[in-house]
């Protein structure tokens, strides 16, 4: 059995050890961090690094916010090369696309079922 899981697994509890200290220890709300773990995983993808930590930890880094960070800039660098300019906003709607349509539509369902509180 590989190391996969394990690999994955720390390295998603990781992140989340990483905000938990942040958020503990400065007054940077949730918002705050959220933004900084997306600039810090477009900044590993523009240097190819982000990529090297999927292909050896798997799936665990894909699941982190910063992974939405490493797939804009991903889509958009990939969109650029074909389409130039206009390929960097195409290719980050491009993949990313799934993951927002899906976040609207889930969060209008529950808005259904589940009254806020006041």
């Amino acid at each position: 059995m590989s190391l996969t899981y394990l690999y994955s697994f720390l390295f998603a509890g990781f992140i989340c050890l990483i905000a938990q200290i942040i958020l503990d220890n400065t007054k940077l709300t949730a918002g705050h961090i959220t933004s900084i773990f997306v600039i810090v995983g477009a900044f590993l993808d523009t240097f190819s690094i982000y990529d090297k930590i999927v292909n050896f930890v798997g799936a665990g880094a894909l699941v982190p916010i910063t992974s939405f960070g490493h797939l804009l800039t991903h889509g958009a660098m990939a969109k650029a090369a074909d389409f130039g300019i206009i390929g960097l906003t195409m290719g980050m709607f491009d993949l990313s696309s799934s993951g927002i349509v899906a976040a609207i539509v889930f969060t209008f369902i529950f808005t259904l079922f589940f009254k806020p509180k006041d």
